[in-house]
């Protein structure tokens, strides 16, 4: 919503692209957190046999983000010139978000904690009040300690699980308006559409691929995601450059429906990859890591190449790259569908034999304290 308020360049100088750069570590770091929040409440509230399914659903948020914030883009982009679009029209989606803020912190002050988690925070608690004297107790008791700590291994699964997910993501529905406008020659307009289309199968399909993983296990949904997107790739710069529309919409729709194999299991994936009293730090600091590592510089990556190389070529391998990565981090993960989230806490492991297996102490999770109001 801030980010709608901004002055301009010509108003304030580099003082303008400063607080811009701000509003967004700001946005990033709380997305971080709601992201969290959510997969995680609903993960432990839901039924544990149809968890994917009910995970997913906090998932559809970046397709129906993505529908709205297109949408109203198209119709900008429809009724206002380019002039007037870059000098006020551009700040209509940004404060029309103003009203998702509130209707998301009406939900977020609606929902009561999960049994699981209450039950992990009494444990934290009684294991504060016996180790209160022990100063290394004391130095583990943020959660952001005990995850790097004790699932160092699982945090690098997570992020490595993203990389194929977080960058096919921005190449399909970001730096194609770029490669689709200027390589492509179509039209802006013609673009988005096309983009708000395919957003649409995605919204649907995000809740029957989370079913899929809970008949068959998140692993292999996630990795034929993975595997689609890095084969899928060639084929969909290659029916963009055609110009046509319906080529267009075929192209990012097949995209967008291989990302949701990975980004519907998601949610379910992580949350099981944790205890409860580090599950909040470690899915939401593997997912947001792999972020900003993978997913913020995607679209500038992208352009760079093409600027270089002319060809979509380099672009490609650059996704096959990230779908490799993925198809290790989730080929070495083990399977977590039959993860009980409260048994969880007791004993688990989620990679090989090795990880997770020091943050037992004497069939206890190590010290320190649960997610404490589901914060780092």
């Amino acid at each position: 919503f801030a980010i709608g308020l901004l002055p301009t360049h010509a108003s304030v100088g580099s003082a303008a692209p400063a607080l811009l750069t701000t509003l967004r570590l700001v946005q990033g770091f709380a997305l971080g957190g709601e992201w969290g929040g959510a997969v995680l409440l609903v993960s432990e509230h839901g039924d544990a046999r149809r968890r994917g399914f009910w995970a997913s659903w906090p998932q559809t948020g970046a397709p129906a983000g993505q529908l709205l914030a297109t949408g109203v883009l198209s119709l900008l982009t429809a009724l206002l010139s380019d002039d007037a679009f870059g000098s006020w029209g551009w700040r209509i989606p940004f404060l029309l978000s103003g009203v998702l803020v509130m209707v998301g912190l009406w939900i977020r002050l609606s929902v009561d904690e999960s049994p699981v988690f209450r039950q992990a925070l009494a444990q934290a608690e009684a294991r504060k009040a016996a180790r209160a004297d022990d100063p290394g107790a004391r130095a583990e008791r943020l959660p952001l300690v005990s995850v790097l700590r004790h699932h160092w291994r699982d945090v690098l699964i997570a992020m490595g699980a993203r990389m194929a997910e977080n960058i096919s993501y921005y190449v399909i529905t970001a730096f194609i308006l770029v490669y689709a406008t200027t390589s492509a020659g179509v039209s802006k307009q013609t673009a988005l559409n096309a983009v708000l289309i395919a957003s649409a199968v995605h919204f649907a399909v995000i809740p029957a691929w989370g079913t899929l993983s809970d008949r068959i296990g998140r692993r292999p949904v996630y990795l034929l995601g993975a595997a689609g997107v890095g084969l899928w790739v060639f084929p969909f710069f290659s029916l963009i450059d055609t110009g046509g529309f319906g080529n267009l919409v075929l192209a990012v729709t097949v995209g967008l429906v291989l990302h949701g194999a990975m980004y519907a299991p998601q949610a379910a994936f992580f949350s099981e990859m944790f205890a409860t009293r580090m599950r909040y730090s470690g899915a939401s600091i593997g997912a947001q890591f792999a972020s900003v590592a993978a997913g913020a510089p995607a679209p500038l990556i992208a352009t760079a190449l093409l600027s270089d190389y002319d060809s979509s070529a380099p672009i490609s391998l650059y996704v096959i790259a990230a779908s490799v990565l993925t198809l290790i981090a989730v080929g070495v993960a083990k399977e977590t569908r039959h993860r009980d989230l409260a048994a969880a806490d007791a004993s688990f492991v989620a990679v090989g034999d090795g990880a997770g297996a020091d943050a037992v102490e004497d069939g206890e999770p190590a010290a320190g304290d649960a997610d404490t109001a589901r914060a780092v």
